[in-house]
């Protein structure tokens, strides 16, 4: 909003220039996100624990250590998405469409995970909603959202996808690509909610993979890095760095609150959407694969829940301790925080994993 009406004044007043710039406008996003969530983090905590009262249900066959936090609220993930869509709508260019796709993404997983949140405190249920109507809604805005990218992107860039490490492919998926977008989304929306189950565990390399990708959308955006990097060029796509911007202030602000001991926790609200906005900025970077490199600590989270369900089913056995895999260093007796910092290593190893494919082609 502040591109929409100060940038025009750029010719009458040179300091009014600052904000045709997209580095500038993202650094004001992360400052007006974390300045967000300071205000309204210890009001909103003391919010939801009047209105929750016993706090987030404590998994009865969790790790013991867990039990201690009974009487934490939930749904802190709303002070992410207060301070990352209004900090997004300040500082971002609104009539760019990609940022209302992303935006469309966050807020409708938000929603979900609201819903989820909202039955298990009400029914002081662990479950929530049933994993197939949260599916069912989760793909339905994901490929409302994929048809929208489709339709605005130029061809053949909207339904490709490339591959890191080779310049000049870009496999064509035709009507396959809706499917293959919403599963990107989706995919990603799921796995940082299973990630999320100690304190600070899932928003600090949602940071890192947002850091890593709001540099992605502004090479991908700008014609010269692009072409320099021999990336795919989809115009307008620079615009989201301002919103991971916003993502990454509104995590560390966050991230204030919910540092260990936690004052509050993300709940679905915040782990469903942040998950499914990194989702749906790959799809339109077109850099899905590297998603998978970047995220790869939520990657296999994920796969360690599929292997310790198969196993279970197929042989009665367990692989795992318990699933997800930060529970079951837990079982073997790591102290909380050790899990979570040696986590946070690997998200910062992944990540530069991630970033050297931009030049390794």
């Amino acid at each position: 909003m502040l591109f929409f009406l100060l940038a025009p004044l750029a010719d009458d007043f040179i300091a009014f220039n600052l904000f045709r710039y997209i580095t500038f406008r993202t650094g004001g996003a992360v400052m007006t996100a974390l300045l967000i969530g300071f205000v309204i983090g210890p009001r909103l905590i003391a919010w939801l624990k009047r209105k929750q009262g016993e706090g987030q249900p404590i998994r009865a066959d969790g790790p013991e250590t867990h039990l201690k936090k009974k009487g934490t609220p939930t749904m802190g993930g709303l002070m992410i998405l207060i301070a990352a869509i209004v900090s997004t709508l300040l500082w971002g260019d609104v009539t760019n469409p990609y940022l209302w796709i992303v935006l469309f993404v966050t807020a409708g997983f938000g929603l979900i995970g609201f819903g989820d949140d909202y039955l298990k405190l009400t029914k002081r249920n662990p479950k929530g909603l049933s994993g197939r109507l949260k599916l069912v809604g989760q793909v339905v805005i994901a490929s409302v959202a994929a048809i929208w990218i489709m339709s605005i992107t130029r061809e053949p860039v909207a339904t490709g996808l490339a591959v890191p490490f080779f310049k000049d492919y870009l496999g064509q998926l035709g009507l396959l690509f809706i499917p293959f977008a919403a599963f990107v989304m989706v995919g990603s929306s799921n796995a940082v909610n299973l990630t999320d189950g100690l304190d600070g565990l899932a928003i600090v390399p949602v940071m890192i993979a947002a850091g890593v990708f709001g540099l992605i959308a502004y090479l991908v955006g700008n014609v010269i890095f692009a072409n320099y990097l021999q990336l795919h060029h989809v115009p307008g796509s620079g615009e989201l760095a301002v919103f991971l911007g916003a993502l990454i202030g509104a995590g560390l602000g966050f991230l204030w609150f919910n540092a260990p001991p936690a004052m509050v926790f993300m709940g679905d609200v915040g782990s469903l959407s942040m998950g499914g906005a990194l989702g749906a900025v790959a799809v339109i970077t077109k850099h899905e694969i590297v998603l998978a490199i970047v995220g790869g600590l939520f990657v296999l989270e994920t796969v360690s829940v599929i292997v310790q369900v198969a196993s279970y089913k197929l042989t009665g056995k367990r692989v795992f301790r318990m699933a997800p895999l930060h529970h079951h260093f837990e079982k073997k007796g790591w102290a909380e925080p050790t899990v979570v910092i040696r986590f946070w290593i690997i998200a910062v190893i992944l990540a530069l994993v991630g970033l050297s494919t931009l030049k390794l082609r």
